[in-house]
């Protein structure tokens, strides 16, 4: 399924890991909800940039996706399931850079290790982060460390479950007065939720569903325009 993730994505090109720009789709946590939802979304004088990145961990019964559950002290986010990732440094020379660097820190997971295949669209948090997720093939077998401080548990969830049309909802609570629908992949007893879900729509959207080519090679449908 490696090659299929492959031709899914554009690859390591100059430029198309920037932010915004031609060429560039942008979603976000604002996404359908209306204009009654204005005063939940915070509105920073800079948008704030940051990179995660997807892993997707190519073993032998399937390939499945990497997450951290971040620990319950953190002031943001705390408690809540994501992709391993932060903000850009001053040092880092692209978002590639970041989600490696940031990854490596909070899991253990040595860039060397993974093989970058492209990206997802930008997505703006509610939170005022501008994030670009990195997507990139990790091939067993690895070592993990993770951050205690940063990171309670790391865990796999298998793609084919991300897939699935029937693993993800759309759900509603009210916050701040207004009612705010966002996307939720119950997993066992994991709830998926947030930029972390709308990212992985987007991943759904670009690779819709696993099939077997006439010629027996796994390839995914639709493939991305």
């Amino acid at each position: 399924m490696a090659a299929a993730i492959r031709r899914a994505f554009p690859g390591r090109r100059e430029g198309i890991f920037a932010p915004e720009g031609p060429g560039i789709n942008v979603r976000g946590d604002r996404d359908g909800n209306g204009a009654d939802v204005d005063g939940v979304f915070e509105t920073p004088a800079a948008v704030r940039d940051a990179a995660v990145l997807v892993p997707l961990v190519d073993r032998p019964e399937g390939m499945t996706v990497l997450l951290t559950q971040r620990s319950v002290h953190l002031a943001a986010h705390g408690g809540q399931i994501s992709f391993p990732g932060g903000r850009v440094e001053p040092e880092d020379t692209d978002a590639v850079a970041t989600a490696l660097r940031e990854t490596e820190e909070e899991v253990g997971l040595s860039p060397t290790q993974v093989e970058v295949v492209g990206r997802l669209d930008t997505y703006h948090t509610r939170t005022g982060f501008r994030v670009v997720p990195v997507v990139g093939l990790v091939s067993p077998p690895f070592f993990l460390q993770p951050d205690p401080f940063e990171v309670q548990e790391v865990f796999e969830v298998p793609l084919a479950f991300i897939l699935d049309p029937g693993s993800r909802q759309r759900q509603s609570r009210e916050f701040k007065g207004a009612q705010r629908s966002f996307w939720v992949f119950p997993y066992n007893e994991r709830y998926i939720w947030g930029a972390t879900a709308g990212m992985l729509v987007n991943l759904c959207d670009v690779l819709g569903v696993p099939h077997m080519t006439p010629e027996g090679r796994m390839d995914f449908h639709p493939p991305r325009p």
